[in-house]
C-alpha cells in the first residue's frame, strides 16, 4: 500500500515538473496583431496555387512547381530576383515576397503581378518579359482582373483598362449617392463585389446602386486634416435602418467592343434585391435571382445581354419566413443546356440539376445535412466537387456527386476543410485542420482519390501548458434539437476545485463558435482565460449555421429569444459541474455576440455577474433593412418582436457588471445602438461601464485587437 502511494506521489511530481517545464502563452502569442503571434502559435502553412491543372507552390522567394505523386516541390518556375530583375528593368518597383503578390494564369506560362493594389504587370515567366502592364490611379478601388484587363472604381465611377492599355470610362457621376461597380445591399445574398465579366471577357455586367433616398448616418472623423484642420468632421455613411426607405439597385452591362452600356429591363427597382448574377455559356443571357423585400418571394430570371429585354422568369422560389438565395446558378461545363442551383427548399441546403429551361431534372445531393461550398466541376468525371457536414454536424469535409445524384467522399473525412480546386476539376488542394491535427495540406486526385500529404505541420503548442478542450452535446430549450458545445478547462486543472466561468457567445445567423478544426474552433482568448484560471464554454443554439432551415428559422422575428433559451442550457450544464462557481459566471460576445451578452444580463440579472458586449446591437430597428427585415421583418409589420427584443427597454433590469466596447466609427452596428442603451441606463438609474476605440470600425485588428482582449480581460479580472 505504502509502494502504491510513493509511486502515485511520484507521478505526480512528475507530471507537475513537466507541466511546470511548459511554456506560458502570452497574448501577444495568442490574438492576431500580436508580435509573436505567427511564429509562435500559427502553424506552419503552405501556399499552394493552380496553373491549370498544375500545383504550384508560393514561397517568399520562389514559385515552384509541385509534383502531384510526391507532393515535393520539384521545379522552380520564377524566382522574386527573376521579377525584380524584369521591374526594375522597366523602371518599376520591387516586390519584397511573392506570398502574396503574384498569381500563375491559366496554363500558359504568365504570371500576374500585383505590386500594390493599383499595379499589375503580367509577366512570362519563360521568356522572362513582360506582356501587360497597369498603373492604376492611387485611389483606385475594387479591381476585377480579366486576362489582360481591370475594371476598377475611382470615387464611386467604374472605369475598365483593356489588353490594349485604353481605358474605358463607364460612369462618371459616380458619388456618395451613385456608385458603380460596387457591392450592394449591403453584402447580403453572398454578394461580395460589383463587376460580373462574361465568359469571353468581352463584357462586363456590373451594378449601379442609387442611396440618394437612403437614411445618411453621421459617422465622426476625429483625424486632423491635412489643411490643418482640427475640428472633427461628419462621414456621410448610406445607412437603411430596418422599415425605411432603402437603396435602388440597377445592373448594367458594358461592351468592350461597341463602348456602349446597356441596362436590364427589371422594371421599378424599388423593394428589390438583384443577387447572384451569372453569365450564359455562349455570353448571350445573363441570369439573376430577384427578390422582393419580405424577403419571401424570388425568381431566377433570364435577360437577352444587348438590349437587356427581360426573356423569361425560370422559376420562383417561395418561403412562408424567408427565401435567402447566396450562390448564383452554374452551367455544366459539358453541358450547355444544364445548370444546378443551391437551394434550402427541402429544409437543408442541397444540390439540385436543372435543365436551362428551368425544369427541376433532380435532386443531386439529399440528406439531414447542409451543402457548405460549391468548388467546381471535374469535367471529365462529370461530378460536382463541395463541401458538406453530411459525415458530422461539426465537420466540414469533401464529396463529389455525379448527374444521378451519386455522391462519394473525397480525401480525409476528419476535421474543418478548406479547398482550392484546379481548372478542370480533376484535383484539389486542400487545407485542413481537426481537434487532433495542427494543419494538414493535402493533393486529391478527385477522379480516383489518390491523396498526397504535402504538409503535416506540427503543432506549435506542444512547447506550451495546453488547457484541455472538449466538444459535447446537450439539448436545445425545445428538449429535442442537439446543441454543440465546447468547455475548455482552467490549465493545471484540479477537479476538486471550484473555477469561476466564463460563456463566450455568438448565437446569430451565418456563423457558428464550435466546430471540428483545431481546438475545436476554441479561440485565442479562451485559451488565455483558461490559463489564467477561468473555465470557457460555448454553445451554437438554435439560429445559428450550417444545421438547416428549422435550426436557423427558429428564432424569426423574435431574435435573441429562442438563443437565450438555449444559451440558458448551457448554463444549467456549467452550473451542473461540481468544479463550477455558479456565483461567478460572466459571459462575452461581439456583434450579435455583444446582443446575447446584453441580452443575457438584462433578461437574466441573477445569473451573471459579470459580462463585456462589443460592438452590439441593442435594438433591431437600429440595423440595416437587408438583414434586419429578413429575420425581424419591419418595425411596422412586427411591432411586438421589436419592442420584446429591445434592449431598452431592458436597461432598468442591469444588475452586474456590464462593459460595452464599440468601435468609435462602427459601419455595421453603428453607435447609435451601444449610446443609446447606455442613455436608456442612465435614465434608468443603472452603471454600466463604456470604453470606445475611436477611428476603428466593427472589429478591432493590429496592435488595437491586442489591445482591446487586455481591457476584456482587466474587467473580468476585476470583476469576476
Amino acid at each position: 500500500m505504502r509502494k502504491n502511494i510513493i509511486l502515485i506521489s511520484l507521478l505526480t511530481l512528475f507530471h507537475t515538473l513537466a507541466m511546470a517545464q511548459k511554456k506560458e502563452f502570452t497574448l501577444d502569442d495568442l490574438i492576431p496583431g500580436g508580435t509573436t503571434y505567427w511564429q509562435n502559435t500559427v502553424p506552419e502553412n503552405c501556399y499552394l496555387t493552380w496553373w491549370g491543372d498544375k500545383c504550384v507552390k508560393l514561397d517568399v522567394d520562389k514559385c515552384s512547381l509541385v509534383d502531384m505523386k510526391t507532393g515535393q516541390a520539384t521545379q522552380v518556375l520564377v524566382t522574386i530576383e527573376d521579377i525584380n530583375t524584369i521591374l526594375s528593368t522597366e523602371g518599376k518597383k520591387n516586390i519584397k515576397s511573392l506570398l502574396y503578390s503574384v498569381m500563375p494564369q491559366g496554363d500558359k506560362s504568365l504570371i500576374l503581378v500585383r505590386r500594390t493594389e493599383n499595379e499589375l504587370s503580367l509577366i512570362n515567366w519563360e521568356t522572362k518579359k513582360t506582356e501587360w502592364s497597369v498603373n492604376l490611379e492611387r485611389d483606385a478601388e475594387n479591381t476585377d482582373y480579366d486576362r489582360q484587363k481591370i475594371a476598377y472604381t475611382v470615387s464611386h465611377n467604374l472605369n475598365v483598362v483593356d489588353q490594349n492599355g485604353e481605358r474605358h470610362v463607364i460612369s462618371t457621376d459616380g458619388s456618395d449617392d451613385i456608385t458603380y461597380g460596387e457591392s450592394v445591399h449591403r453584402n447580403e445574398f453572398g454578394i461580395e463585389k460589383g463587376t460580373f465579366w462574361s465568359n469571353n471577357g468581352d463584357k462586363l455586367a456590373f451594378y449601379r446602386m442609387d442611396q440618394s433616398m437612403v437614411s445618411t448616418y453621421p459617422q465622426v472623423n476625429i483625424t486632423p486634416q491635412a489643411d490643418n484642420t482640427r475640428c472633427a468632421r461628419m462621414v456621410a455613411d448610406k445607412y437603411p435602418m430596418a422599415g425605411e426607405k432603402s437603396h435602388k439597385v440597377t445592373v448594367g452591362i458594358y461592351d468592350l467592343k461597341t463602348k456602349k452600356t446597356i441596362y436590364l429591363k427589371a422594371g421599378d427597382p424599388t423593394d428589390r434585391y438583384f443577387t447572384n448574377i451569372s453569365w450564359a455559356p455562349d455570353d448571350k443571357s445573363i441570369y439573376m435571382i430577384e427578390l422582393n423585400r419580405d424577403q419571401n418571394h424570388g425568381e431566377l430570371v433570364e435577360y437577352e445581354v444587348t438590349t437587356g429585354e427581360k426573356k423569361r422568369t425560370l422559376f420562383s422560389e417561395d418561403n412562408k419566413k424567408y427565401y435567402e438565395p447566396t450562390a448564383p446558378i452554374a452551367f455544366l461545363p459539358w453541358d450547355n443546356n444544364k445548370f444546378i442551383y443551391q437551394t434550402r427548399k427541402d429544409g437543408y441546403r442541397h444540390i439540385y440539376l436543372y435543365d436551362a429551361d428551368g425544369h427541376e431534372l433532380r435532386q443531386l445531393t439529399k440528406g439531414k445535412y447542409e451543402v457548405i461550398d460549391f468548388l467546381g466541376f471535374n469535367k471529365k468525371d462529370k461530378t460536382v466537387i463541395y463541401t458538406s457536414n453530411e459525415n458530422n454536424a461539426l465537420e466540414k469535409t469533401i464529396y463529389k456527386v455525379d448527374m444521378s445524384g451519386r455522391r462519394k467522399a473525397v480525401g480525409s473525412q476528419k476535421g474543418w476543410h478548406n479547398v482550392t480546386i484546379s481548372e478542370t476539376g480533376r484535383y484539389v488542394a486542400d487545407n485542413y485542420s481537426s481537434p487532433q491535427t495542427a494543419r494538414a495540406v493535402d493533393l486529391i486526385d478527385t477522379h480516383n482519390g489518390a491523396t498526397t500529404n504535402v504538409l503535416t505541420a506540427r503543432d506549435k503548442w506542444e512547447e506550451y501548458n495546453v488547457p484541455e478542450i472538449k466538444s459535447g452535446t446537450i439539448k436545445a430549450a425545445d428538449g429535442v434539437t442537439d446543441l454543440y458545445y465546447r468547455i475548455t478547462l482552467p490549465a493545471n486543472f484540479d477537479p476538486q476545485k471550484k473555477y469561476p466561468a466564463i460563456v463566450y457567445v455568438y448565437g446569430g445567423p451565418h456563423a457558428h463558435v464550435v466546430d471540428a478544426s483545431r481546438n475545436y474552433g476554441a479561440r485565442g482568448w479562451d485559451i488565455w482565460m483558461a490559463q489564467k484560471g477561468y473555465v470557457m464554454f460555448s454553445i451554437d443554439n438554435r439560429g445559428s449555421e450550417n444545421r438547416g432551415l428549422e435550426f436557423e428559422q427558429a428564432t424569426f422575428r423574435n431574435l435573441g429569444v429562442e438563443e437565450m433559451k438555449d444559451q440558458m442550457k448551457g448554463v444549467e450544464y456549467l452550473k451542473s459541474l461540481e468544479y463550477v462557481d455558479s456565483t461567478r459566471l460572466g459571459v462575452h460576445g461581439w456583434s450579435f455576440g455583444g446582443f446575447m451578452t446584453t441580452s443575457l444580463m438584462t433578461t437574466y440579472p441573477d445569473v451573471f455577474k459579470c459580462g463585456v458586449a462589443g460592438g452590439p446591437v441593442i435594438d433591431w430597428k437600429y440595423y440595416e433593412v437587408m438583414y434586419g427585415e429578413r429575420y425581424m421583418d419591419t418595425p411596422q409589420d412586427n411591432p411586438e418582436g421589436y419592442e420584446r427584443t429591445s434592449l431598452l427597454n431592458k436597461a432598468p433590469n442591469l444588475k452586474g457588471r456590464l462593459m460595452i466596447i464599440y468601435g468609435g466609427n462602427d459601419p455595421v452596428c453603428v453607435p447609435q445602438h451601444t449610446l443609446s442603451f447606455i442613455r436608456a441606463c442612465i435614465d434608468a438609474d443603472r452603471y454600466p461601464d463604456l470604453f470606445t476605440y475611436p477611428g476603428d470600425g466593427h472589429n478591432m485588428t493590429g496592435t488595437d485587437r491586442v489591445h482591446l482582449h487586455k481591457v476584456i480581460t482587466r474587467y473580468f479580472e476585476e470583476h469576476l
